[in-house]
């Protein structure tokens, strides 16, 4: 199943989610300006550099270095992705579901929330994995987050998606909750699968994925129970 676009119309203009998607664009042409220059080798050092490297990220937290190079790469690797298909398929998703929680929790909440959610991610990942020494690259975790956020805040928005059946496939409008549920089982099935797993699943770091979007989940929880209590408040009869 692969969602192309959702039926759920914005109040305002995404402006950060289309800076986001713009400077993801940017940072992978750079990617691809260096390696052309020096090729391979020049592309992993740079993706090293500024990549989110678990093993050094787990030294820099047990020494309580929590401003070093390494932790840095939790956010700098946000920009960074491993080949065209990771970063259009990423956008895609950034586009689609992103728009509609910039709306809701406005500019600079969505900013927060995105970068923290791409913190959360990058850490789960690097707790079940804390001595795995391969960069972490892609906004995915942060995007998991805006699905967990999505799914919880518009579980009945209707999302237009080519779903396969067998050999053919048809577009179909589905409910958010089964597009985004169907994509959390699977990562929850990989990411346990890949715990036993003596390869990385192609180096998808799914428990990124699965804490990322547990955290979008809890964080829309609070908003949605927020928003109730400021509406009843404000509604008849109340204090507002």
């Amino acid at each position: 199943m692969i969602p192309l676009r959702d039926a759920n119309p914005t109040r305002r203009r995404p402006v950060l989610t289309i800076a986001l998607i713009a400077a993801c664009f940017a940072v992978f042409g750079l990617e691809l300006w260096i390696q052309a220059g020096g090729g391979d080798e020049a592309l992993e050092t740079f993706v090293r550099d500024h990549g989110a490297v678990p093993a050094a990220i787990s030294h820099a937290l047990a020494v309580r270095d929590y401003f070093s190079d390494a932790t840095l790469g939790l956010v700098t690797s946000m920009f960074l992705h491993g080949s065209w298909v990771h970063v259009l398929g990423n956008m895609l998703y950034l586009w689609i579901f992103g728009n509609n929680i910039e709306d809701r929790l406005g500019r600079v909440g969505f900013a927060a929330f995105y970068f923290a959610g791409g913190l959360i991610a990058g850490l789960t990942q690097v707790a079940v994995d804390p001595a795995s020494q391969v960069p972490l690259v892609g906004a995915s975790g942060a995007i998991a987050a805006t699905l967990g956020a999505y799914l919880v805040l518009f579980p009945a928005a209707r999302i237009e998606s080519i779903v396969f059946l067998g050999f053919f496939y048809q577009l179909m409008r589905v409910p958010a909750v089964i597009v985004l549920g169907f994509w959390f089982v699977l990562q929850l099935l990989d990411g346990i699968a890949s715990l036993g797993a003596t390869t990385t699943g192609g180096g998808v770091a799914f428990f990124a994925h699965i804490g990322g979007f547990a955290f979008g989940a809890v964080v829309a929880v609070l908003v949605r129970s927020l928003g109730g209590r400021l509406a009843t408040r404000a509604g008849p009869g109340g204090v507002g």
